[in-house]
Order: C-alpha cells, then sequence, then structure tokens
C-alpha cells in the first residue's frame, strides 16, 4: 500500500535549490530522504511542468536495482511517475530500455555498456537528466586518463546533459582531492580548473614520503575556504543538526526484496514448517523452531543438519541484507560503522562480505582500536554490547543487519553510541541509526515488537494473518 508523503522543511528547500540550479550538488546523510526529494522533484517536472526527456539514475547496484523504483512505488503521490530499473543480464538491460519510462536507473559499472548499446543501436544518447547518486563513485575521473566507466560518462555529461545532480552523504572521504572528478560533471572544471593537475597544483602541496620516492599531496593553508567558496552557488549541504534534535537518534529502515529461490523457500518454511534448500531438507519442530528459521532465511543463510550427521552447517540462500550493508558502508565512506548481528551464521558471512571489519570481542584493545578510528567496520553481538561498554568515540552509525525478540538488547546497543553518550564525551553529531529489513517477512514482526506498539503475539498474529 503507498504512503501519503509530507516534505520535511529541509527537503522543501532542496527541492527549491535542485529546480533552480540545473546543474548542483545536494550532500545530505543516509537517512535523510534524498531519494524521495529528487523523485518529487521529478514528478512535478514529468507529470506538472510537462518534461519529456529521460532522466538517467547512477546508483550503486542494489540501489539502482531495488530502492529508487520501490520508493517511487512506495508513496502515493509518485502514482504517475514511470521508473525502471536497467540491471541484469545484457537482454534484461535491454529489454528495460525499450520500456516507456521517465526514470532509468542503472549502476555504475554498466556505463560503458550503456554508452556502446545507444551507438550499436543507432540512437543518440537520450538523457538530459542525470542524477548520479552516491556520486564519489565518479572521484576518479580525469579528462585524460582514470576510470573507464566515468569516462564513458563524460563524453555526453556537457554535450548531451542538461541537468545534473550529483547525491552523496560525504562527498570528500579521504579528502579535498575527491571532488575535482565529481565536480567536473557539474561544470566541466569551471570552479575547480580544467584539469585535475591544475586542481592539484592550485590547492595542495606535495610532502615527500620515507625515500622520497612517493610524494602524499596535502592541502594549502587556504584551501578549504577557497575550494567551499567556490562551490557554495552550486552546492546544498543539509547538516542534521539544523533540523534534528541531536537527542534523539535519526533512524532509517532498508527494505530488501528476498529473491524468488529465497522467497519460495522463506514462504515454505512459514506455511508448512519445511522447505527444501540447496538439495537439504530443513524442518522445524515447533512454532519457536519456526521463527528461528524464518529469521535466519530473512538474513541470508539458515542451519542444517545433514542426514547422517550430528554436524550442524549453513546454507546461504541469498546475500540481498549484505549487499544493502554495503551501500551503507560505501556511503559512510570511511566513517565507522558498527554492525549487529544475531546468529553465528550472519557473522561467518559478514567477516567473509567485509574483511576489513573487526569483531567486538572481551580484549579491551579492541574497544580502545574502536574508539580511535582504528577498525572501519565492527561486528557486534547485542548480548556482547551491554551495560558498561563505551563505544560512543568510535562512530556515530549503527546497522542491524539481523533481528531478534530481546527488545532489551537492541536498546543496550543503541545506548553504546546513543544520542546521550555522543554529547556527554562531547561530540556535537546525530546517532544513525540504519535498520535492514527483509520486506513481508518475520523481520516486520520484530521490528513492530521493538517499537513497542504490540506485544509479540499480536504483532504475530496480525503478521500470519497478512500472510495468510
Amino acid at each position: 500500500m503507498s504512503r501519503l508523503f509530507t516534505p520535511r522543511p529541509y527537503q522543501s528547500l532542496a527541492q527549491d535549490f535542485l529546480l533552480s540550479t540545473p546543474r548542483a550538488n545536494l550532500y545530505a546523510g543516509m537517512g535523510l530522504g534524498k531519494t524521495i526529494t529528487v523523485l518529487t522533484l521529478l514528478d512535478a517536472l514529468y507529470n506538472v511542468v510537462g518534461i519529456s526527456a529521460p532522466t538517467l539514475v547512477l546508483a550503486p547496484l542494489r540501489v539502482a536495482a531495488s530502492t529508487w523504483p520501490d520508493e517511487a512505488r512506495k508513496w502515493s503521490h509518485l502514482g504517475d511517475l514511470r521508473v525502471t530499473s536497467v540491471t541484469g543480464s545484457a537482454t534484461d538491460r535491454a529489454a528495460a530500455l525499450r520500456c516507456d519510462a521517465q526514470i532509468y536507473c542503472t549502476n555504475y559499472e554498466n556505463l560503458p555498456w550503456l554508452r556502446q548499446w545507444f551507438e550499436d543501436a543507432g540512437k543518440p544518447w537520450p538523457f538530459r537528466r542525470v542524477v548520479a547518486d552516491e556520486s564519489t563513485r565518479l572521484k576518479s575521473f580525469r579528462t585524460r586518463q582514470g576510470g573507464v566507466r566515468a569516462k564513458a560518462l563524460g563524453k555526453v555529461a556537457h554535450t548531451q546533459v542538461k541537468s545534473w545532480i550529483n547525491l552523496s552523504g560525504t562527498p570528500a572521504p579521504n579528502g579535498l582531492m575527491d571532488l575535482w572528478g565529481q565536480q567536473w560533471f557539474v561544470d566541466a572544471g569551471q570552479r575547480l580548473g580544467r584539469t585535475y593537475s591544475a586542481f592539484q597544483s592550485r590547492w595542495f602541496r606535495p610532502i615527500p614520503q620515507g625515500d622520497a620516492q612517493y610524494v602524499k599531496w596535502v592541502p594549502n593553508e587556504n584551501a578549504h575556504d577557497e575550494i567551499h567558496a567556490r562551490l557554495a552557488d552550486c552546492t546544498l549541504s543539509i547538516d542534521p543538526k539544523d533540523w534534528f534534535d541531536l537527542r534523539e537518534p535519526i533512524v532509517n529502515v532498508i527494505e530488501v526484496e528476498l529473491p524468488r529461490a529465497a522467497r519460495k523457500a522463506y514462504d515454505d518454511m512459514e506455511k508448512e514448517f519445511f522447505a527444501e534448500i540447496a538439495g537439504h531438507d530443513v524442518e522445524a519442530v515447533n512454532a519457536a523452531a519456526k521463527s528461528q528459521k524464518l529469521l535466519q532465511l530473512a538474513n541470508g543463510a539458515v542451519y542444517v543438519t545433514p542426514e547422517g550427521s550430528t554436524d550442524r552447517e549453513t546454507i546461504e540462500v541469498h546475500d540481498v541484507k549484505l549487499q544493502a550493508l554495503e551501500s551503507i558502508i560505501n556511503e559512510a565512506a570511511g566513517m565507522p560503522v558498527l554492525v549487529a548481528y544475531h546468529f553465528k551464521s550472519d557473522l561467518q558471512r559478514l567477516r567473509r562480505a567485509f574483511p576489513q571489519g573487526r569483531v567486538l570481542d572481551k580484549h579491551p584493545q579492541t574497544i580502545a582500536n574502536w574508539n580511535a578510528g582504528r577498525i572501519p567496520v565492527l561486528f557486534a553481538h547485542p548480548d556482547s554490547a551491554g551495560h558498561g561498554l563505551n563505544l560512543q568515540d568510535g562512530g556515530n552509525i549503527l546497522v542491524f543487519f539481523a533481528h531478534w525478540w530481546a527488545l532489551e538488547a537492541q536498546l543496550q546497543i543503541l545506548e553504546r553510541i546513543g544520542p546521550v553518550r555522543q554529547l556527554q564525551a562531547g561530540h556535537d553529531r546525530p546517532v544513525f541509526v540504519h535498520y535492514i529489513v527483509a520486506r513481508k517477512t518475520i523481520d516486520e514482526v520484530v521490528m513492530a515488537r521493538r517499537d513497542g506498539k504490540r506485544s509479540v503475539q499480536d504483532a504475530l498474529l496480525d503478521y500470519m494473518k497478512r500472510r495468510a
């Protein structure tokens, strides 16, 4: 069911800014509603103003495949907006391009293919508007060298594209030098220099490292102020401190859709207490065991005990939650992320997918390293992050990869980096809490329980009634 959308004041401000600034940067953290802000603007342009040329949205794979199309379906005021995803196999992508849509969403890796597809078809580049979501993916662009994907886009960015929007939460994760490649797509070097080398030589100086075979470029004393001043007229930055009460976390629910095979296994387990997964028979002996199997399936892996064996094995079913977490970590762009998991199978998959991560254990040095900013991703079981642990110096981003019935455990891990602790430690920054939720699964029941809206029994009964 679609929902009513009431824009926050800063979203209306952003829409007005983007409408008056055809080529612009919108910098706002994840969870502040960049996607719905831009979709609402595009809906007005297509269905009120009456523009006709299609828009291209570039984003990481999961965001292009699911987030943008899902957001368009979620809100009732976007009912007339036609959005399609140009992802999947080459055949699927070509079919999507032939659809009658207003917004076409694809991932950055497809850019060379996209350019070539139009050339092979003898068709001109049709997109007059481009939205670059997580625009740091364009930071490697150079006019004479650099990334293949960005160069493919660079050939049409100023000759064919009339409106350009860069979206990012952290546009300069590694420093000011990340800005030039993204900004070139906005103004072709007008503000920061026609070439990267010109930008580099104007605002940075080389510092020899070690044996002087390598140099590190550091900003000059006036670089920050001058660069920010040059971008001011085409950039709007949303600072949560200006719009939110920092005593409350900023909550973002990220919904993911189970792939077809995973959905079938989930539905079978839900209805029959039994599912066949990767050649294994998986059975739940009672309702409590079934709820655990359903939570495991929602996360992406389930425990099985092969016939004739007493050893438990993990069977992976899907990775859509891992993809969602990857997007969060990418948008955090170097800022530490605390990830709450539940099952051991969750942790195994998380460690494999994010080898830079560390596990919150009993060693004091782990906490010290986290608080010193030396751990980019910290995996924590809520039961191991209870009373007494101080993790607020290490970061302000918490992701619930998995969900569980124990409300107290979830509140405790939130409290480790929560708003009160941030303020007590002198950090004038918001706390972001991201919940990755598998749509139409028991995750939603646990979320309802966590919010304290209903008893476990009422939430379960309502969920089962909707799924009947």
